[in-house]
């Protein structure tokens, strides 16, 4: 008797049920492993049914031996008693026993461990956050649809290409977003492939459809007549593209009228839509800011490179690093940031990832509004807060920060953790509450975010800066430094030249771990100034 042996995959945990797989990276990794559990469950299923069959086979082949003889002698072969007898076991059992194994499922394994595992799936969120990423990668870095259809990204280990039915979902998460910019750069890419001869479940009919409206959409009349009519040369009984062919004509002639016209003085309007242009953007430095992450606008001149050094730093003679001082470099000087090198070591790196991966949320921003914590799309990754308390090399770092910048450690935040996603960034903003958000930070009681202390965790294949727009500067990541900077001037008015990014990661896996910290307890450390500008 065969079994067929039930395989349950490893269970993720409970807090992986909620949405927002793509905002982590390293969350993501995990789910390479549980569809590797899912293939060998497959293949067992495969082998079982496999099995079976081949069962089935034996008992074809043995009774197609068996009733070859007896038909060319019924009488004769059943004339046997032992013939006989078994002739009739066999009707009796044994055909029902080939008639269990014939139904006998054996996808039961298979489908128990897919149905637990789907639990913890990521779901349509998910997918379509994925679809804007790599949107939002294209805009940022300038890369050309079939540049990211063909895997052709700088820094990649892993080469993949976009299949057409991929450039067609990404068409449509466009479209559906009345985007229809990018709706007619994939939709093109996917028709290119289709021209190309790839082999495809999407037809030129469907990629047609989406690309002759999106093109209407931004105003190019003209085009969207020539796809439509090369929609209706391959499906001639297609209801809206023929509708659509009446509307475009009707509005060409329309448009020729007018603009004949002497006597109606409305030659600045039309019944098309008006080509878009670029949209009013709530980002206004986004083009600068989008320069800085391509590593392009850098504003520091030779003779203000000339005043940059790098030193070793004892913490103003602090017994831990007077013997073996930190290795420090100026990265900018207005406003001043500061690079410590090898000031994490790898092992720390994996204890505070570890403690930190169970505990990655959908990282949030502070309401101005509210004062409270909520998640945002201008922010893209996934964080966790650790304590010093916890694990004694938390603690450490803690201390190591305070000893090196010598700021008082007890009134900062915790050590925030943060994971970036595909296409993981932090657009254009402030560490520090403005004046006119006075109660972003009340709760804390601890004043203002008076200084920032980034650790980077990882190195990122591309993509991935600390990019300050209001200045021109651009910090790249790398693992085992950290960088430093103060938001708040001396008098405690706020620096806004400190304005910074987290630019999209292109290609890798980026961790940083953070330490803000707050202006109650360093009254006597960093002495307050009479002009608001120092």
């Amino acid at each position: 008797m065969m079994r067929c042996i039930l395989i349950v995959g490893i269970l993720l945990p409970h807090s992986w049920a909620h949405p927002g797989f793509f905002t982590s990276i390293g969350q993501m990794t995990d789910l390479i492993h549980t569809e590797k559990d899912l293939v060998t469950s497959l293949k067992d299923y495969i082998k079982a049914e496999e099995d079976k069959l081949e069962q089935i086979k034996k008992w074809a082949e043995k009774l197609d031996r068996l009733t070859s003889t007896a038909t060319k002698d019924p009488e004769g072969f059943v004339g046997h008693p032992v013939n006989a007898f078994k002739l009739m076991k066999r009707l009796n059992t044994e055909w029902s026993e080939l008639e269990n194994l014939v139904l006998k499922d054996m996808s039961d394994g298979f489908i128990s461990n897919l149905t637990i595992q789907r639990q913890y799936f990521p779901n349509d969120e998910d997918q379509v956050g994925a679809a804007k990423a790599l949107l939002r990668l294209q805009d940022t870095y300038n890369l050309d649809t079939d540049t990211i259809s063909k895997g052709n990204l700088p820094g990649v280990k892993h080469k993949s290409f976009l299949t057409v039915e991929d450039c067609f979902e990404l068409g449509k998460v466009a479209y559906t977003e009345a985007d229809y910019y990018h709706t007619e750069l994939w939709m093109e890419q996917a028709l290119r492939q289709l021209d190309e001869g790839e082999v495809s479940t999407t037809d030129k009919v469907s990629v047609l459809d989406y690309l002759s409206y999106a093109v209407y959409q931004q105003g190019d009349l003209d085009k969207a007549l020539l796809l439509t009519k090369k929609l209706l040369e391959l499906d001639p009984e297609h209801q809206r593209a023929n509708g659509n062919l009446k509307y475009f004509e009707y509005i060409m002639a329309k448009e020729k009228d007018d603009n004949k016209s002497t006597s109606d003085d409305r030659s600045d309007q039309k019944t098309t839509p008006k080509k878009k242009g670029v949209a009013v953007d709530y980002l206004p430095e986004r083009q600068k800011y989008e320069m800085l992450c391509r590593g392009e606008g850098i504003k520091m001149t030779p003779r203000r490179q000339k005043k940059l050094f790098c030193r070793y730093h004892d913490g103003n003679r602090n017994p831990k690093f007077i013997l073996a001082p930190a290795k420090q470099e100026d990265e900018w000087d207005k406003p001043r940031i500061i690079r410590f090198h090898d000031i994490i070591s790898d092992a720390e790196i994996e204890i505070v990832k570890d403690l930190a991966k169970p505990r990655l949320s959908r990282a949030t921003v502070h309401d101005p509004e509210t004062g409270k914590l909520t998640t945002a799309q201008y922010r893209v990754s996934k964080s966790a807060w650790l304590s010093g308390y916890e694990n004694p090399v938390v603690s450490r770092i803690n201390m190591r920060i305070q000893d090196l910048t010598g700021l008082d450690v007890s009134t900062a935040e915790e050590l925030q953790v943060a994971n970036y996603g595909v296409g993981g960034q932090y657009e254009p903003h402030f560490d520090f509450a403005r004046k006119d958000e006075p109660d972003a930070f009340k709760e804390l009681g601890t004043g203002n975010r008076i200084a920032t202390w980034l650790f980077y965790m990882s190195d990122v294949s591309a993509g991935g800066a600390t990019v300050f727009p209001e200045v021109g500067a651009s910090v790249w990541p790398k693992k085992g430094t950290a960088v430093f900077w103060y938001n708040l001037f001396a008098s405690g008015e706020g620096d806004y030249s400190t304005r910074h990014a987290a630019c999209p990661v292109l290609v890798g896996n980026k961790w940083v771990s953070n330490k803000w910290l707050h202006e109650r307890g360093q009254e006597f450390r960093r002495p307050c100034t009479l002009s608001e500008l120092e």
